[in-house]
C-alpha cells in the first residue's frame, strides 16, 4: 500500500510538471548547460586582460541560472519558494555581473563560496526530504555535497589566480546543473511514459 501511495505521490509531481513542460525541453536546457560548461572549461585567458570579460560571463550566467530557477518556481510542489529565493540571489549576482565587471573579478570569490554554499545546502535538503518520492536523491544529494564542498574551496583568500578559479565556478555550475537537467529530462519522460 505505501509503494502505491509513493508512486501517486511521484507520478502527480511530476505530471504537474510535465504537462507545464514536455521532457524534451529539460533535455534541451541540460544539453545546452552541458555546452556551456565545455566551453568556459576549455576557455584559457590570461587573468590580467580579461578581468571585464570573466565578470560579464558570471552575470551571464547568473542570468541564466536566475531565469533557470523561475522557471522551476511552479514546478516544484512545496519548493517553489526556495527556487524563487535562488532566482533572486541569481538575478542579484547578474546584475553584479553586469554594472561592476571588474569590481565582480576580485570579489567574486568570496561571494560565489557563500551562493555555492547556499545552493548545495538547499540541494542536500531537497534531495533528503523527496528521497519517498524521487529514486533519484541520491544523485542530488552527491551534487548538493559537491557544490558544498567547491563553495567552501571557493571562499578561501589564498588562492592566488581568481581568474582560474572564476572560470572553473562558471564551468563547474554549468557542468553540474547540466546533469541536473538531463536527469530530470528523463525522469519526466519515464513518467510521461509510465502515465500513458
Amino acid at each position: 500500500m505505501a509503494s502505491q501511495e509513493v508512486e501517486q505521490r511521484q507520478s502527480g509531481g511530476v505530471r504537474g510538471m510535465a504537462t507545464l513542460m514536455p521532457w524534451w525541453f529539460f533535455l534541451i536546457t541540460g544539453v545546452a548547460w552541458m555546452l556551456i560548461a565545455i566551453v568556459v572549461l576549455r576557455y584559457n585567458v590570461h587573468p590580467t586582460t580579461s578581468v571585464a570579460t570573466v565578470g560579464v560571463l558570471v552575470g551571464v550566467l547568473f542570468l541564466v541560472a536566475c531565469v533557470n530557477e523561475f522557471a522551476m518556481v511552479g514546478r516544484a510542489q512545496g519548493w517553489g519558494w526556495l527556487h524563487a529565493v535562488l532566482g533572486v540571489v541569481f538575478g542579484l549576482g547578474a546584475l553584479w555581473g553586469f554594472f561592476e565587471p571588474i569590481d565582480t573579478f576580485f570579489a567574486l570569490a568570496s561571494v560565489i563560496g557563500f551562493l555555492f554554499v547556499f545552493w548545495g545546502t538547499m540541494m542536500i535538503i531537497e534531495s533528503a526530504v523527496t528521497r519517498d518520492i524521487n529514486p533519484l536523491w541520491g544523485l542530488g544529494l552527491a551534487t548538493g555535497i559537491l557544490v558544498v564542498l567547491l563553495g567552501f574551496w571557493a571562499a578561501q583568500q589564498f588562492y592566488p589566480a581568481r581568474a582560474e578559479l572564476i572560470l572553473l565556478w562558471v564551468g563547474f555550475m554549468s557542468l553540474f546543473r547540466g546533469i541536473g537537467q538531463l536527469v530530470l529530462a528523463f525522469h519526466v519522460r519515464h513518467v510521461e511514459q509510465a502515465i500513458a
